[in-house]
């Protein structure tokens, strides 16, 4: 039998809502700055994948990296948080929130926090992500810090 989730805020988590600024050309958004991130979450990295609509990529999480995921369109994404740290004062709370296009966002997760995220669009979306530590380490060769729960019993990371 596993944990039953509770709706709530996760300790750790950092979420900021991202501006559009809109000229004649398109727009733009920042989705950081060094001055309004702390140091521990600066990223090394970056990277984006386009995800198909319905489809999920997750559950997943890790042991020493936080993910630094960016939502902006062009479609919506239903983003879902568990806290499985047991000594977090969170531990138990699931987050569940739509972000993208509708509601771009920036969203901070740190290690021991399982992320899963679907498009819940009509058209293919795009995620940045800007992680604090290189995949795979320094040139590639060390073990990728990632723990897929893909394959987890059924319930145990429930994405509606």
């Amino acid at each position: 039998m596993g944990i039953t989730y509770e709706d709530g805020e996760i300790e750790g988590v950092s979420m900021r809502l991202l501006k559009a600024f809109h000229d004649s050309r398109g727009w733009l958004v920042e989705i950081f700055r060094d001055d309004e991130l702390p140091e521990s979450l600066q990223p090394v990295m970056m990277y984006v994948s386009q995800t198909l609509p319905g489809v999920a990529r997750g559950p997943h999480e890790h042991v020493d990296q936080t993910d630094g995921f960016a939502f902006i369109g062009p479609s919506d994404f239903k983003l879902y948080l568990w806290d499985t740290r047991e000594s977090s004062p969170t531990f138990g709370k699931r987050m569940a929130m739509v972000v993208g296009a509708s509601n771009p966002a920036a969203v901070w997760i740190p290690p021991g926090v399982v992320h899963a995220y679907r498009n819940v669009g009509d058209v293919p979306g795009l995620v940045f992500n800007a992680p604090n530590r290189l995949y795979a380490g320094w040139g590639k060769k060390e073990p990728v810090d990632e723990i897929r729960h893909e394959d987890a019993e059924p319930g145990r990371f429930p994405m509606d």
